[in-house]
């Protein structure tokens, strides 16, 4: 018998990475702010793992399209909140980050009342959320582990993917508004 199309091995490593969450709240609720850095680390490693796996074994998946951003964005969601409670990132990081997804979310919901289904990520879309991923759990092992130049460094690194993650939301914006434009015009010709 085979196995469900859905279980598959990049499937599990993004499972993985959503198990390891907790730990890294349990990490930071003990004040183990280097070590929940270093898992930080690691769930965006496995960010890496699954999508390479899922292109390199041909098991891309409908799920995994569900599971792979979800688990990014409740790691990220929980890294950033727990980080201004526990001022780990600069204020201005965390709620930028906020803002912008709050905006977005936003945005998604419009183009989905004006037909919006789909917009292509762009290249500098992924740039920006490596630059903060890796900023972020920078900012983590810096504090944690009382390494000064390199939470200086992720300040820096985390100020350009902000700009680079704010560029890209108006880029996005304007995809959906062109999308919706296009859908209206051929609604029109009808």
């Amino acid at each position: 018998m085979a196995a469900p199309s859905w279980l598959t091995i990049p499937n599990a490593v993004s499972v993985v990475r959503l198990m390891l969450i907790p730990l890294f709240m349990w990490l930071v609720a003990i004040d183990e702010t280097g070590w929940a850095g270093v898992t930080l680390g690691v769930i965006g490693l496995t960010d890496w793992i699954d999508g390479y796996l899922a292109r390199r074994l041909d098991q891309v998946s409908e799920v995994g399209k569900f599971l792979d951003p979800l688990a990014d964005r409740i790691a990220v969601a929980v890294a950033v909140i727990a980080g201004l409670i526990t001022n780990v990132l600069p204020g201005w990081l965390g709620w930028g980050i906020i803002i912008r997804e709050v905006l977005i979310v936003a945005g998604v919901f419009y183009g989905w009342t004006q037909g919006v289904r789909r917009i292509d990520v762009r290249t500098m879309g992924k740039w920006a959320t490596f630059l903060l991923y890796v900023a972020i759990t920078g900012l983590y092992i810096g504090k944690g582990f009382d390494i000064d130049w390199l939470w200086g460094l992720m300040v820096v690194y985390g100020a350009i993917g902000l700009v680079l993650y704010y560029a890209v939301a108006v880029a996005y914006l304007g995809d959906m508004r062109q999308i919706a434009r296009a859908r209206q015009a051929a609604t029109d010709a009808e």
